[in-house]
């Protein structure tokens, strides 16, 4: 699936599923697990830098050979990655490797199992404004949290068609609650699942993304 506003990475890239489908299966250890995450979120980052568009550079390169050809390039002086902590912090560290130039910004916002309502605990935002902002979680379930971090965003100065919100599986759900808010958001996302079960969790999802990432399961 690709849109204007959602890409989803699994509608044309083959590497995708087996990388997701360790990440499924319960029966995988912490160590595998690290692996094949950090393999996929590098693939998300990089590939999801290429819909950055107002970063996106064309300069003309002389090659060794002294062939002049235009190729791409991405400006990622003006990107601000924000990671919805703990879980998006694995997503951050693979993204700064790509774009280590990046400034940083954290919330904290966890979600009320009971209610399944966010709750802001932490910010330390720089200001963002005229910055591409890049937005990481590794699971867009509900949207709540996700729409409390861009609220958050804005009132740093962000516009709203400047902010990219990359994660590993996403939900119709999530998608659609997010887009009621900030319809101009742009969604990057490895894999869409089929949606959420009365607890309000992605099926078939991978169970929580953070504990199984750090450890703590």
């Amino acid at each position: 699936m690709s849109s204007s506003k959602v890409v989803v990475l699994s509608s044309y890239m083959k590497c995708i599923p087996h990388l997701l489908t360790a990440l499924r299966d319960s029966r995988t250890d912490k160590v595998t697990f690290v692996n094949h995450a950090d393999r996929l979120m590098s693939i998300l980052c990089e590939e999801g830098l290429s819909y950055v568009s107002s970063c996106i550079r064309h300069p003309e390169i002389t090659t060794p050979t002294g062939a002049v050809v235009t190729g791409t390039e991405i400006d990622t002086s003006n990107v601000v990655a924000v990671s919805i902590i703990r879980a998006g912090d694995s997503l951050l560290g693979n993204f700064l490797r790509i774009c280590p130039h990046a400034a940083v910004g954290k919330v904290l916002i966890q979600r009320d199992e009971e209610t399944a309502k966010p709750k802001l605990f932490y910010s330390k935002i720089p200001n963002l404004r005229g910055k591409c902002v890049v937005l990481v979680d590794p699971m867009l379930a509900t949207g709540g949290s996700a729409n409390e971090a861009i609220r958050i965003l804005i009132e740093n100065g962000a516009e709203e068609e400047n902010i990219y919100f990359f994660n590993v599986i996403c939900c119709p759900e999530g998608i659609a609650n997010m887009h009621a808010v900030y319809p101009r958001v742009t969604i990057i996302s490895t894999e869409m699942d089929a949606g959420l079960n009365e607890r309000a969790f992605i099926v078939p999802g991978l169970g929580d993304y953070g504990d199984r990432y750090f450890g703590t399961v």
